[in-house]
């Protein structure tokens, strides 16, 4: 019988994974565990939009990860493709923030996730649900076949 991930166990896998984007954007995954997630992030100047603000696009890949991250708590050996994703502003994203993914229900190869994001101050600026599709992860992407197979 496999043993149950420890959050530490999670927190060091996901750190292995180097998830490009999320790197790029500065995403630090601090919880990760029983099917929840958080990760805490600033935008940069460049992430800004016109009103000087968080742009949407990077709101929306923080709750993106927070989701994945919570539904990959559970079973860390396997990947996860987002299916849907819909996603509500509440409030102007400034400063640092804070994204808490959970998993509402999940079926043999799915997960039904939520996530909201959070300001300094503790004001709710984003929700969204989704809904991801668990997939073996390769263990070396072969050249010639895709490195996931959404089948």
């Amino acid at each position: 019988m496999p043993s149950i991930p420890t959050e530490a166990d999670n927190i060091a896998l996901w750190n292995s994974l180097k998830v490009p984007f999320a790197t790029e954007l500065g995403f630090q995954l601090t919880g990760m565990f029983d099917g929840n997630s958080e990760i805490h992030y600033t935008a940069r100047p460049e992430h800004l939009n016109t009103f000087g603000v968080t742009h949407g696009g990077a709101t929306m890949t923080l709750i993106d990860v927070a989701m994945a991250a919570a539904a990959r708590s559970l079973t860390p050996d396997m990947g996860v493709i987002t299916v849907e994703l819909k996603t509500s502003f509440m409030a102007a994203a400034r400063g640092p923030l804070v994204a808490r993914g959970r998993l509402l229900h999940r079926t043999l190869s799915m997960a039904f996730m939520e996530a909201s994001v959070f300001d300094a101050r503790g004001r709710l600026c984003s929700h969204a649900t989704g809904t991801f599709k668990y997939v073996p992860r390769p263990q070396v992407p072969d050249a010639g076949r895709p490195a996931v197979s959404t089948d």
